[in-house]
């Protein structure tokens, strides 16, 4: 039976299909705990401090992205589309990733072609992802020169600026610069739409 994720809703639904295999993943890791003390607890007087407890570094985009609960249509998307392992894969990818509300500004009939269509929702996803790691001041940069990027779709984005401000195809970048392990991800506010071939 395949589910399909319809609304924001009903990608929760599939959330724990995805997050369990990653939680059990590290739980039966080998490697040292992602957060460890580094230093022993300090007492004074019989009162215990806390120990300072390192940075947990981030889960890949997949992970990363799960933990927003504004990505649950998204991530339905992605699951429905076959590319979890391809987004935990080492890359590194920049993901520009529509929330919740993105996808609801697009027409239901719309966004139930898309995801009825799995050619048509694997470009739309993959036209979101470009390969490499691309910061803020790198989008900037690129701005400033050839202003594209191409995405894994095989269609290019093109990348403006106004100030500090970036856009991808006319859409803006609300907030950037979310670290994974292996990319990083840049919320936008709408789906971006791949042109008709």
């Amino acid at each position: 039976m395949k589910i399909r994720a319809r609304t924001g809703s009903a990608a929760l639904l599939i959330a724990p299909f995805v997050i369990a295999p990653l939680l059990a993943v590290s739980s039966c890791s080998g490697d040292a705990p992602d957060a460890a003390p580094t230093t022993a607890p300090a007492t004074t007087a019989g009162t215990t401090v806390a120990p300072t407890m390192a940075p947990v570094p981030p889960g890949d985009i997949i992970a990363t992205a799960l933990t927003a609960v504004n990505f649950t249509t998204l991530a339905g998307m992605v699951y429905d589309a076959g590319l979890v392992e391809t987004l935990r894969s080492a890359g590194p990818f920049t993901v520009f990733a529509p929330s919740n509300d993105a996808f609801a500004k697009l027409p239901t009939d719309v966004l139930r072609s898309v995801q009825n269509d799995p050619k048509t929702l694997t470009t739309v996803l993959t036209f979101h992802v470009v390969p490499g790691r691309f910061t803020l001041d790198d989008l900037r940069s690129i701005a400033d020169g050839s202003g594209r990027v191409p995405t894994v779709a095989g269609i290019d984005l093109t990348v403006t600026r106004s100030g500090d401000d970036v856009s991808v195809n006319g859409v803006r970048i609300a907030t950037g610069d979310i670290e994974a392990s292996n990319g990083v991800i840049h919320i936008v506010t709408d789906v971006l739409v791949p042109p008709a071939r």
